[in-house]
């Protein structure tokens, strides 16, 4: 005779209620502050790092960014 996958004492047993997961702001903050910064930087070198703004001499950095300003629309030609 074939046993049952779950014995049948489990089966019935009631599950206790989902508690959602609580995580402090305090905790989240500097991280959010990071992601900002980063993000920040890679917008201000993807969309403005060319012309009168550069912080660099050189086209390099235009020419590492350039696939990805034309991906997000930044004029650059």
């Amino acid at each position: 005779m074939a046993q049952p996958a779950v014995p049948p004492s489990q089966a019935a047993r009631p599950r206790p209620a989902a508690v959602p997961l609580r995580v402090p702001v305090r905790d989240i903050l500097p991280w959010a502050v990071l992601a900002l910064v980063l993000g920040a930087a890679l917008l201000y070198f993807v969309g403005a790092e060319q012309g009168a703004t550069s912080l660099f001499a050189g086209t390099w950095v235009h020419e590492f960014t350039h696939d990805g300003r034309h991906l997000l629309g930044f004029p650059c030609h």
